[in-house]
């Protein structure tokens, strides 16, 4: 023992004085540790009065944090100070999650305590302080801990609403007493939240709504009588194993049913049922909802289970009675809107999105209209187009109701990129003919920074907080000044994380696209090693993922991935991502929706295709010593590749894949794949499960035995039809883990360290290994 000690002591210094003596070389435990740290940045909420708040460190309590607002300058002053949400029973207080102000800014709800609820956390303990009297109080009664669920002050903020067990309460701030609006809520009755795949697939957490003038609320109840449970098995937290079970869709299987309601917000009051027509537990979803200006009406979006017409609708509230204002059908699928639009222009007019002419671009829809249906083709409905050409409109940032103006992130000349442009919506002029005129597109984001932009606009449209980072620079964060631009303070840029990189050799990394013929052109990016030479032979790693809830041919800052592929590079690989087809790149509605009913097909093909295609290019690729990874879609896709090109790819990690598309969630596969009775055969050949026999090179295949997105059961089936085929492999899994495998003490680093191994092996570079310290 003390032998192996005084080995594992020489070995941990030896790695360690290689760090001191190169600092340019990275490691896996060096991209693991805080070096490469992204600073923490402010979160910001605007104010009525023009400035914006935001939380500091306190100056009295180490750890935790003041609520301050800042004006246009800088100038700070401290709103709620950390000493002031210390409850009776404690000796520090609150830590700040969360918080919101009430309209006249007089009361504070704080968010605390929280935990997580699948991917994000949305259950916690919720508290009120009240400025004027300096009273702290906590909502809930005697609920248990970290209990209540998106908390929200009424209009004039002399209430709370909340969800708590299912139900939705309000309570009287100060009183300390609940009571309950709703009181049917059971494990399989959810009032004013969602299901597991309404959240993970719509985004849909937050299931209530406030009415403008605070007196109802609006709420989703979601029955989930009837769905098949999934049940996850927990080895590793007692003696015995836990059975963690919920309801989980799998295609083909009956969804919740889901209907909207709205209650007086006084206890005892009955619900109206919308009458939103349909069946929502086997054919429609509903997955948005919004209170109108007026106040008596909401504003609800229907898909269809097959989600190719998707229908506006105006509901009112008194008679439960809808009317459907605009339906958008495609032959693929539609898109569901992310961004909450208010209706603008007092109340006439609703923002849309739609690829009826080809491309994503912005219309206004007038509820005055005549017309109360459409269809796939510009003209059939009465909409006007704001944004013309062909370009995608990505997403609406703001619109600016008193000036006619709407900002949105668009990149009409590079797919890598995103930037701030923003056009007139108001009625265009008319030229001579009487042929009305598109508004003038413009470019808010200066023309000198290339990259990736994200912007958060101030309610009067004069400041927006920018965030911009590019391949290989890690995001800067500032405040500007709109239109011109100009940057008033900097929140964060990341200057630490910055120095350290700037110490590193850098590969050499350049965007290129590649023709696989039938005119089809891909966007890529390449890193080469560092002393890159024409003359050597190199092993080739591609990074994929390919389905169409994501890119990874982007310029921006990668993170971790980044950091490790750079690692690669200094151990003597190129590394290589290419988009395929069906990605949400924006470049028209052919592009994204080709891959309709061909998942894993069509996508794999592109692949190949282009990896062939790059090996013929460039010579210096040794054609022997190509891999792939990827992870979730991108697991899919390595598992696909390895199975389908066993030629091209001799090693790969396919990482939380799903080998069988029938195994996945409701929303998402039939989205693009359609429903599997009727679409059966696509569903087979799109699935890496159905091609293991092609398996030809070194795979390893890992996964989280916890995962409730990409069931670990998934794997289990794919290594059956492996022994089957008498197929060698190597597998990896993750006990209790979620889909992220980042849980627990050195997840993160054990994964990558392992990754990094099996490429070193299995792809073998001229270059020693990577001073690699632990497992």
């Amino acid at each position: 023992m003390r032998t192996l000690c005084c080995l594992l002591f020489c070995l941990v210094s030896h790695s360690v004085g290689l760090f001191a003596e190169h600092p340019e070389i990275l490691s896996v435990d060096r991209i693991f540790s805080d070096e490469f740290r992204l600073d923490t940045t402010p979160s910001i909420q605007w104010l009525a009065d023009g400035g914006y708040s935001a939380l500091v460190p306190s100056e009295v309590h180490r750890g935790a944090s003041d609520i301050a607002r800042y004006d246009r300058t800088g100038a700070r002053t401290i709103i709620l100070a950390a000493t002031s949400i210390i409850p009776p029973d404690r000796t520090e207080p609150l830590p700040i999650q969360g918080y919101a102000f009430s309209a006249d800014q007089k009361v504070i709800l704080l968010y605390t305590n929280s935990v997580k609820v699948w991917r994000q956390n949305t259950r916690g303990d919720y508290w009120v302080y009240e400025l004027a009297s300096q009273k702290l109080s906590k909502l809930g009664g005697e609920a248990a801990e970290s209990s209540l669920m998106f908390a929200k002050l009424s209009s004039d903020g002399t209430r709370a609403g909340y969800v708590m067990a299912n139900n939705i309460y309000i309570e009287t701030i100060g009183s300390g007493t609940p009571e309950a609006l709703t009181i049917d809520g059971t494990s399989e009755i959810i009032n004013g939240t969602f299901d597991w795949v309404y959240e993970e697939e719509f985004d849909c957490r937050d299931g209530w709504r406030w009415s403008p003038d605070g007196t109802r609320i609006a709420y989703w109840q979601v029955d989930t009588h009837g769905v098949p449970e999934f049940t996850m098995v927990d080895n590793t937290s007692s003696k015995y194993p836990i059975l963690k079970t919920f309801v989980y869709p799998k295609t083909g299987e009956p969804n919740a049913s889901c209907r909207i309601g709205v209650v007086n917000a006084k206890p005892g009051s009955s619900t109206q049922w919308i009458d939103v027509p349909g069946d929502m537990r086997h054919d429609f979803y509903i997955p948005r909802m919004e209170w109108m200006e007026s106040g008596n009406e909401l504003c609800i979006q229907r898909i269809n289970r097959l989600q190719n017409a998707l229908d506006v609708m105006i509901a009112n509230t008194d008679t439960g009675n809808v009317q459907t204002l605009l339906t958008e059908r495609d032959a693929a699928w539609v898109d569901m809107p992310d961004e909450r639009f208010d209706w603008i222009d007092h109340g006439r007019l609703f923002p849309w999105i739609s690829e009826r002419d080809g491309w994503r671009s912005l219309y206004l829809l007038d509820k005055a209209s005549d017309s109360k249906s459409g269809g796939s083709a510009a003209g059939e409905i009465d909409l006007r187009r704001v944004t013309v050409g062909d370009f995608d409109v990505t997403r609406i940032v703001s619109i600016d109701d008193s000036k006619g103006m709407v900002y949105f992130i668009a990149s009409p000349d590079n797919p890598t990129q995103r930037y701030l442009y923003s056009v007139p919506w108001k009625q265009p002029s008319k030229d001579r003919f009487g042929v009305a005129q598109p508004g003038s597109l413009q470019r808010v984001t200066p023309a000198d920074q290339s990259g990736w932009h994200d912007y958060n606009i101030s309610p009067d449209y004069s400041i927006a907080v920018h965030t911009y980072s590019s391949f290989g620079n890690p995001p800067r964060v500032e405040l500007v000044s709109l239109p011109d631009h100009k940057t008033l303070r900097v929140f964060t840029n990341n200057d630490k994380a910055r120095a350290s990189l700037e110490t590193l050799k850098q590969p050499n990394a350049e965007f290129f696209r590649v023709d696989i013929g039938e005119d089809v052109v891909l966007d890529g990016w390449m890193m080469k090693p560092m002393d890159f030479s024409p003359t050597k032979s190199y092993p080739l790693v591609f990074h994929v993922y390919g389905e169409p809830a994501g890119q990874t041919v982007v310029d921006r800052w990668g993170g971790n991935n980044y950091l490790w592929h750079l690692m690669l590079t200094q151990l003597g690989y190129v590394v290589v991502s290419v988009d395929n087809r069906g990605t949400p790149a924006p470049r028209g509605r052919e592009w994204r929706k080709r891959v309709y009913r061909n998942i894993g097909t069509l996508a794999s093909a592109d692949q190949s295709a282009a990896a062939k295609k790059i090996l013929a290019e460039n010579p210096y690729i040794d054609p022997g010593r190509v891999g792939v990874w990827g992870w979730s879609g991108g697991g899919s896709m390595t598992l696909n590749l390895m199975f389908r090109s066993p030629d091209i790819y001799r090693a790969g990690i396919s990482i939380a894949p799903v080998p069988d598309m029938r195994l996945y969630d409701t929303i998402y596969q039939e989205r693009y794949m359609g429903l599997p009775d009727a679409n059966g055969a696509d569903y087979e050949k799109g699935s890496p499960i159905s091609h293991v026999d092609g398996l030809v090179g070194d795979l390893l295949i890992v996964h989280g035995t916890g995962d409730d997105n990409c069931h670990y059961q998934g794997l289990e089936k794919l290594v059956d039809r492996l022994v089957e085929s008498n197929k060698a492999f190597s597998m990896m899994a993750y006990p209790n883990r979620s889909h992220s495998i980042n849980e627990g003490k050195n997840t993160s680093r054990h994964l990558y360290g392992m990754m990094t191994r099996f490429f070193r092996k299995h792809l073998p570079t001229d270059l020693p290994p990577a001073p690699l310290v632990g497992p």
